[in-house]
């Protein structure tokens, strides 16, 4: 049991009767709470509750409702946060209600989906939360019964006096409670005690989706509101030169056809600001189908953009010039580059011992180079959003995962102060880094205010697959120098993409090595790209673990124990004092992996990869099991060992390992968008190949390290080992070593070859 301040005075955490009901309501900025703020805002009980933030509420009923701040797009934050308030609460689970706060930055503080951060950030403010709604409810019923706090126990939401056998449920004592003084401090309950917190709950959304009920905005309907598209430049570094809408207005229950600037020109664009497509035609009507229509009867001339430089902010940072260049860019002359740049020297980001040394005199140097495509996010809904813009107010409903970033952008393209736009926030169908752009958003709101009436701006997959937001592409070479005994004297990694490095220089095998040099490199373009699931990560983890194999298997050693080897060298003495990883939680999940599957004891014909990462805080290892059919590679099995602390709702992580784990086979086999003179070259799912039911994992496990540390990320983590677990076993399976993904592209031009 710990003892925390709760740092809420009566500014940030607001009592109030709630009406006449009795019951007891408890709001607080809680991301803001548990640290000091510099200024508190004073909350009054609003004329509608549901509009408040981040309040707990308590009805004479005993029943609780949790207003879950953070986006919600499939990771289950929306039920793995109340269960967090739940158990310090001390009620029973199936007395909790929850429901989706909107976009209040002043009362929430960062309202934020992305990182795998949701839960690591909400951990101790909700658990201060529940707590301190506990304690006031317990002092309420001291105060009614007369006896003393510390002789009152709770259970499942109920305040027990063993002495007196007095009982009461929180109901009961909600209104009294609320005219207490809130605590200065709190105890948290041990971890040992925990009753909700590590159980499996159904997600609290689960019949909506089961049964088809509105979720998304593809699904938002408002009296009055209109339909809207947009129609983009068809290539990157083009912009709009002229266009004819007159067919296109003529075309039936068409109200308007117009262009518009996303951005004006002098606009200093945030951090999930887009830079491309920044002018493109609008088509509004009546209903999609009839809009749709009248778009393919626009003629637009198009021209190639001049080279043009903005001014953006870092995340979180200063503002810097970045530069765009002219040209309509192909992924074979993107290749070429890449190949330049990796032949030059770049940018050292980390450097232990002598590496140079190390590599004049080795006996042998394993060099290899890897790459990896531009990808697409294809999350399931496309791009949507609701806007309503009138001259003095704004009211949007949209998947977004950092509406506070975007609501700088709206206030400086509507000329509207930040307190009269009101973002309502929509479960995301997918996003996983897409969703965090939130360009969608102004111009629906660009459209709304052009128009002067709500709409619905819907993209079709044609237009969200060509716009942009792409995981970056990506190059990396790796070199080790081995002495005349196999003994490894040095390591080094030079790394670039299009636009940028994806290395992270002091993690892992960063620290385990004498000798270490990391260099990276990155190519401007104008090409849109962004977060994509684990950023950089993604590939990088890719590259390093496939490495590694090779290395273990050139030294003749098990590549399992290869690292297990590092890391022991990572724990025990250490290289340099910057390195961001746990080397013995590290350790433990490729022993973890080691065990669950089995490793050295594979059935014949199953040909296995290890791979193993560190990222978003967390540490995840895996074996995949595959089969050859023919010369197809068939996925047999993968079994993932993951440590992230303590995990809140077991089936839900192993949910969403399991999803991370299918999307990153998919990826890593089949996932690529090529580039000719600016055109993305696969617009739809007819070109863009995705994995299918068929092709995943016959059975995926997900293993979770038991321990008492608070929890890290999990949405991530999952992902970006897989991609080399795939190439191992592939080389394990026929022999050849994949460089370039997707691997399914090159194994079968290799093949063909043969």
């Amino acid at each position: 049991m710990s003892i925390v301040k709760t740092k809420l005075d009566r500014r940030s955490f607001l009592k109030a009767s709630a009406l006449a009901g009795g019951g007891m309501m408890l709001s607080f900025s809680w991301l803001a709470g548990c640290k000091p703020s510099p200024k508190e805002v004073a909350l009054g009980l609003p004329d509608e509750w549901f509009e408040m933030n981040a309040f707990i509420k308590i009805g004479e009923n005993g029943a609780v409702t949790l207003f879950n701040p953070n986006p919600e797009f499939g990771q289950n934050v929306k039920t793995s946060m109340p269960m967090i308030l739940a158990e310090e609460l001390d009620v029973d689970w199936k007395n909790v209600w929850v429901e989706q706060a909107d976009f209040y930055p002043e009362r929430y503080g960062r309202q934020f989906t992305g990182g795998s951060q949701s839960i690591r950030q909400g951990w101790q403010p909700l658990r201060t939360a529940g707590a301190t709604a506990r304690a006031m409810l317990v002092a309420a019923a001291a105060q009614s019964w007369n006896v003393p706090a510390n002789e009152i126990t709770t259970e499942s939401g109920v305040l027990i006096h063993q002495a007196s056998g007095k009982k009461a449920g929180y109901g009961e004592m909600a209104s009294l409670a609320a005219t207490l003084p809130v605590p200065e401090e709190v105890e948290l309950k041990d971890k040992k005690d925990f009753k909700i917190i590590g159980t499996s709950k159904k997600n609290v959304e689960v019949n909506k989706i089961l049964t088809g009920k509105p979720l998304f905005t593809i699904d938002y309907k408002k009296e009055g509101m209109l339909v809207a598209m947009i129609e983009h430049a068809p290539a990157f570094g083009m912009r709009l030169k002229s266009f004819d809408a007159a067919e296109a207005k003529s075309m039936p229950g068409i109200k308007d056809v117009f262009s518009f600037k996303v951005h004006q020109d002098d606009y200093e664009h945030n951090f999930f600001d887009t830079t491309t497509h920044y002018e493109m035609i609008a088509v509004v009507g009546n209903t999609t189908w009839e809009v749709m229509q009248a778009k393919k009867k626009l003629k637009a001339e198009w021209e190639v953009a001049p080279e043009r430089s903005i001014m953006q902010s870092g995340f979180g940072g200063n503002a810097s010039k970045v530069k765009i260049p002219a040209g309509l860019e192909s992924s074979e002359g993107h290749r070429a580059r890449m190949e330049e740049f990796s032949k030059k020297p770049g940018n050292i980001l980390r450097r232990d011992g002598d590496p140079e040394a190390a590599f004049k005199k080795a006996a042998k140097i394993l060099e290899r180079t890897y790459n990896a495509p531009y990808l697409a996010h294809n999350c399931m809904e496309p791009v949507t959003c609701y806007a309503h813009v009138t001259a003095d107010q704004a009211e949007l409903y949209g998947p977004i995962q950092a509406p506070e970033v975007i609501s700088n952008t709206l206030s400086a393209r509507l000329g509207l102060p930040k307190e009269k736009i009101q973002i309502n926030l929509a479960r995301m169908g997918g996003g996983f880094g897409q969703r965090a752009y939130g360009h969608h958003l102004v111009e629906a709101a660009v459209i709304s205010k052009q128009v002067g009436a709500p709409i619905k701006m819907v993209y079709s997959r044609e237009d969200d697959m060509t716009y942009g937001i792409y995981r970056p592409t990506y190059t990396a070479t790796y070199r080790a120098a081995l002495d005349e005994n196999n003994k490894l004297l040095a390591l080094h990694v030079k790394a670039g993409g299009i636009p940028e490095t994806p290395i992270a220089p002091n993690r892992f095998p960063a620290g385990a090595l004498d000798n270490y040099l990391a260099e990276g490199w990155a190519i401007e373009s104008n090409i849109t790209i962004g977060a994509f699931r684990a950023p950089r990560s993604n590939f990088i983890a890719s590259a390093e673990q496939s490495f590694l194999d090779e290395l273990a298997e050139e030294m003749d050693k098990d590549p399992i124990d290869f690292r297990l080897e590092l890391l022991e060298r990572a724990k025990t003495n250490p290289v340099g004092s910057n390195n961001d990883y746990d080397a013995e939680r590290y350790a433990g999940v490729l022993k973890l992996v080691k065990e669950k599957s089995n490793w050295g004891q594979s059935e014949p014909g199953i040909h296995r990869g290890v791979s193993a990462y560190f990222c978003h805080n967390s540490y995840v290892a895996e074996v995949l099991d595959l089969r050859l059919e023919g010369n197809k590679p068939v996925v047999e099995n993968v079994v993932a060992a993951v440590d992230c602390g303590i995990v809140i709702n077991p089936d839900a992580a192993a949910n969403m390992g399991e999803g991370a784990i299918v999307d990153g086979i998919g990826n890593a086999f089949f996932g690529e968008l090529p580039f000719k003179d600016g055109v993305p070259q696969k617009n739809n799912f007819h070109q863009y190949r995705m994995i299918r039911m068929a092709e995943a994992p016959k059975k995926v496990e997900v293993h979770f390290v038991k321990n008492d540390i608070d929890p890290t990320g999990l949405g991530e983590p999952l992902f970006p080992p897989i991609f080399a677990a795939v190439s191992n076993a592939l080389y394990q399976a026929t022999g050849r070593r994949l460089y370039n993904q997707p691997f399914m592209k090159e194994l079968e031009s290799e093949i063909t070859r043969m």
